[in-house]
């Protein structure tokens, strides 16, 4: 069963590895991160420990029962109650309901851990999936957005409604 688990240092092989195995996919819904990336992904993963201790963002990786990573969710540039939330989904986990059960858990970790009371969300127009996955969590479209080139949306979650912390147990996605 998979767990949603604070990235640590020690996730850095296996995301990586998830972030490799998957780029294609991604590439195809979400601007691709670069080769510059993986280059240099050691040096970028510590500065990100490094910004998560200090408090600007809080990222979380979708671990399987083997240890590997099967997603990310991350909530970035917090400031005034607010981030953004980016979520990503291996292509073999994609379609089991894995981001919408790990955005659910990130929203109540937001609220309840976090302090957060709104998070932010964009996506393309060519990515059903992620509108699905938004709609189910409480996201209300609020505008349109160009992202990279491609027309988009963008959204936003209120954290104080009653329905943030619905997830029965939280750490584990069912």
């Amino acid at each position: 069963m998979p767990q949603l688990q604070r990235l640590r240092f020690d996730h850095a092989p296996e995301l990586l590895r998830f972030e490799q195995e998957n780029r294609a996919y991604f590439a195809a819904s979400v601007p691709d991160r670069g080769d510059h990336y993986f280059a240099h992904f050691d040096a970028r993963h510590r500065d990100l420990m490094a910004e998560q201790a200090a408090g600007l963002h809080f990222f979380h990786v979708l671990v399987g029962g083997s240890g590997e990573v099967l997603g990310r969710v991350n909530l970035v540039d917090v400031e005034d109650g607010s981030a953004e939330l980016g979520y990503r989904i291996a292509e073999e986990a994609a379609g089991r309901g894995l981001a919408t059960a790990a955005v659910r858990e990130v929203c109540a970790l937001a609220a309840a851990e976090y302090g957060l009371t709104t998070l932010r969300a964009v996506t393309t127009l060519d990515n059903p999936g992620s509108r699905a996955v938004l709609a189910r969590t409480g996201f209300a479209a609020a505008g349109e957005i160009e992202l990279d080139g491609r027309q988009g949306l963008s959204f936003v979650r209120d954290l104080r409604d009653a329905h943030v912390g619905a997830d029965p147990a939280p750490g584990v996605i069912r």
